[in-house]
């Protein structure tokens, strides 16, 4: 068994010095944390594996293709490989679990 907490992934990753810090890697699926603070840019790419975000914190908007949705607490989304997507208006610092599957390269 692997058992991670939020609190610990958290420090980790910004005693890193990165927004996104990769936590777990299967050969079917990686798993990470994701932050971005209020009012920063979203610098995300489209990827080539299918992503779900499950939203620990805060609250922004995100567009995914040609829709818009806000999120906060506890929204989940998903995001088709190949689709461009972004956070934005983001006003309170966001904390994301992302499940990439495949792996993430």
């Amino acid at each position: 068994m692997k058992a991670f907490r939020l609190d610990e992934l958290e420090a980790e990753r910004a005693a890193n010095d990165g927004a996104y810090l990769q936590f777990l890697r299967e050969r079917n699926m990686s798993v990470g944390l994701y932050a971005l603070d209020a009012g920063t840019a979203d610098p995300q790419k489209p990827h080539s594996q299918d992503e779900v975000y499950f939203v620990v914190s805060g609250r922004a908007s995100i567009t995914v293709g040609m829709e818009t949705t806000q999120v906060a607490r506890g929204s989940v989304v998903y995001v088709p490989a190949g689709v461009a997507h972004k956070f934005h208006h983001i006003s309170e610092d966001l904390r994301v679990l992302v499940v990439f599957s495949p792996p993430e390269s």
